[in-house]
């Protein structure tokens, strides 16, 4: 309700000039109509009232010369806003069948009719998320009543919040307790309490504990919580399983003896990885008979194996400590499957392997002819590792990262200066300072400089010379990556890094970067498509990014791209992805549970590009492992906030004690708002009705 009453008529000048603006009329209407003879055969009466209308013309002109304001003061009656919160989470509706839930619809809709005259109701729903509307559907996968008290806040805490009702059964598997959520909200909360507290007999697995990713060979542990309620003396068996479409593979059983009613146990369970791709796996307890709920029995995880190890041989001349010392820095890394041969091995095959360390190769005794023109033709990147036992002449012409003059029968001792302009990767800071005061590797006596196409990471220093030679240097030679280290001895750093650091992290860091940026497979692929992962929730959207490149590796999306996507059923869902920028985007919206594959297509310079993948939507079970209400959480709540806490029935009450609660009040607000008389248009009509009087009368009798 909004009133208006005028409060005050001022003026930016004196009031008291109004005496002036009143003789100004006058004076005006005296000296037109004072000594005019222009109706001397009219009634004498006739020249007042012309007087007096142009006497009021003039005041009233000359009176807004003065800037009048006119005030006035708007009050505004606020009702009170009453939220009503409902809990649409599945355990919501576990204890309301079709009748019950019919009755509570009624009711609820009872309530937001009282207090509809009253207060200004707002209904939300909760659960995954806090939206406007109830349907009581109870589909959402999680609750968090922090999450709501946050969004109540953030919706109406500006406002005049007089009340909020939430109707839960106290259960959260999300956020933090609502009792130490941050919103502090100005309003009493009034619970409603759904749900039954009585423990029932239960059986459940309650969490599993898991990497989300693993590497095909490895084994991986899982970490199983068994609960039990009311179960008491009784056994059963936990049986892990691994979905293969249809059908599920029985990998272990573990015998489970539940003691007491209240039972809660972890077991340990080792997997091996031996399947590539999104893995389902299948985690269940046997039922026990009077199990209130046998939903909850079983659980379901999808792990991410990865194919995706580099392989890499370590093949060296002869058995050296720095093989020991790369091999161990390599292994930390499990992207690693790290390999060691001997040259002259029987069956040795490199073309197994991704990347190649050569340790004192090419030699006197083993040129490798053969084994460099497969490198070569298998465009294996590599790394060499020269010694006192390296043939420098083949070494040469194995790489055209540095030109090579020496015998390699004399040798320096030598340190590693760094490069200020080396930009082909990033060390940590602690690298470039204490690098170059490790103790000295051999090198051998010569010449070595490096070539255009080398980037050089480490110069030579000999004794306290700073030298213009390479000691380890990076490049690409003929489209191959490869990098060149000219000493032998890591292993000394490998110590001296302990010794002085207690740890190995610059020589790792050195070795493990050097390896990265000489294996790192580069992506040609003119056409990706990208998930951001490959396991999604069900209650999560499936987005996807693509993009596509002319000859030049120059982003284009000129070109539509088309995506096909198949559930393990084979039921196809076509979609067109967005055009974002220069690259592409695509929203696949919710997927039911399960795995699915991906194709991606599109035409670009009248050539087919394809791209193909897959992924997981996995389920969310959290609604499924906490059956038994949690009251105590909403009679919390309602004392913290200064409300109740009632339970369905009971529910029509609610309206009743908002309405007797002194603090749930309307608010009004007043707002003085100023108008300058001049803007009024009454005030123009009536100056203008004044001159049209004067006017007609003038013309009426006789003159202009």
């Amino acid at each position: 309700m909004t009133i208006f009453s005028m409060l005050d008529l001022s003026f930016q000048y004196p009031a008291w000039f109004l005496i002036f603006c009143a003789l100004l009329g006058l004076g005006y209407a005296l000296l037109l109509y004072y000594r005019d003879t222009t109706f001397r055969e009219q009634a004498p009466r006739l020249h007042r009232w012309l007087g007096v209308l142009r006497w009021l013309v003039i005041t009233i002109l000359s009176a807004l010369l003065l800037s009048p304001l006119l005030k006035s003061l708007l009050t505004e009656t606020k009702k009170p806003i009453v939220v009503l919160a409902q809990d649409q989470s599945e355990s919501a509706a576990a204890d309301l069948p079709a009748d019950v839930l019919e009755q509570y619809k009624h009711n609820w809709q009872s309530l937001r009719e009282a207090l509809a005259g009253e207060y200004e109701v707002h209904e939300l729903a909760f659960g995954d998320q806090v939206r406007e509307g109830v349907n009581f559907e109870f589909r959402d996968k999680v609750t968090n009543l922090s999450e709501l008290l946050r969004g109540v806040y953030d919706l109406y805490g500006g406002q005049n919040l007089g009340a909020v009702v939430v109707a839960s059964d106290g259960i959260y598997n999300e956020g933090s307790n609502p009792a130490y959520s941050d919103a502090q909200l100005a309003a009493p909360v009034y619970t409603v309490a759904l749900g039954d507290t009585t423990p029932r007999k239960d059986l459940l697995v309650k969490r599993v504990f898991h990497n989300k990713i693993a590497y095909l060979g490895d084994k991986f542990t899982l970490q199983v919580d068994v609960a039990a309620t009311n179960c008491a003396g009784q056994q059963t068996v936990l049986n892990i399983g691994r979905i293969d479409g249809d059908q599920v593979r029985a990998l272990q059983s573990i015998p489970v003896a539940v003691a007491g009613n209240d039972f809660f146990t972890t077991r340990e369970v080792q997997i091996e990885a031996d399947q590539p791709g999104v893995v389902q796996y299948l985690i269940s307890v046997a039922a026990l008979p009077g199990e209130a709920s046998t939903a909850n029995n079983r659980k379901e995880i999808f792990i991410d194996v990865l194919d995706a190890r580099q392989k890499i041989l370590l093949l060296a001349n002869s058995p050296h400590p720095d093989i020991s010392a790369i091999r161990q820095t390599l292994e930390n890394n499990k992207n690693y499957q790290v390999s060691v041969a001997m040259a002259g091995d029987p069956g040795l095959d490199v073309v197994k392997y991704d990347f190649v360390v050569l340790h004192n190769l090419p030699s006197a005794a083993n040129d490798l002819t053969g084994v460099l023109n497969t490198l070569n033709e298998k465009r294996i990147p590599r790394l060499f590792i020269a010694g006192m036992q390296t043939g420098y002449t083949a070494l040469s012409k194995a790489q055209g990262l540095v030109s090579v003059q020496s015998d390699g029968k004399q040798s320096d001792d030598v340190q590693g200066k760094v490069a200020a302009q080396f930009a082909a990767f990033t060390l940590n800071p602690d690298v470039l300072q204490e690098l170059p005061k490790f103790n000295p590797l051999t090198s051998a006596f010569g010449n070595f400089s490096a070539t255009p196409q080398a980037q050089v990471l480490l110069w030579k220093r000999i004794g306290k010379v700073d030298t213009e030679q390479p000691l380890l240097a990076f490049g690409e030679t003929n489209g191959i990556k490869t990098g060149i280290f000219l000493g032998e001895g890591l292993w000394r750093w490998r110590l001296f890094d302990y010794l002085q650091h207690q740890n190995h992290d610059i020589f790792n860091e050195l070795v493990g970067k050097s390896v990265q940026y000489l294996s790192l497979k580069e992506d040609k692929r003119k056409f990706r498509v990208n998930l951001d992962k490959n396991i999604f929730y069900e209650n999560e959207p499936v987005t996807f990014g693509a993009e596509l490149y002319n000859d030049n590796y120059e982003l284009t999306n000129d070109p539509d791209v088309a995506m096909s996507i198949r559930n393990r059923d084979g039921k196809e869902f076509t979609y067109t992805f967005n055009k974002l920028g220069k690259a592409y985007s695509l929203n696949a919206g919710i997927l039911p549970v399960g795995n699915y594959t991906f194709k991606a297509t599109t035409n670009f310079n009248g050539q087919n590009l394809v791209f193909e993948g897959k992924f997981s939507v996995q389920p969310i079970q959290l609604e499924l492992f906490e059956t038994t209400a949690n009251h105590a959480v909403l009679r919390q709540l309602s004392a913290q906030y200064g409300g109740e806490t009632v339970f369905p029935a009971e529910m029509a009450s609610i309206a009743e004690k908002i309405k007797a609660n002194q603090t749930v009040k309307p608010v009004l607000y007043q707002t003085t708002k100023t108008n300058p008389l001049i803007n009024l248009k009454w005030i123009f009509a009536l100056l203008a009705g004044l001159l049209a009087a004067e006017w007609f009368m003038r013309r009426y009798f006789g003159a202009y």
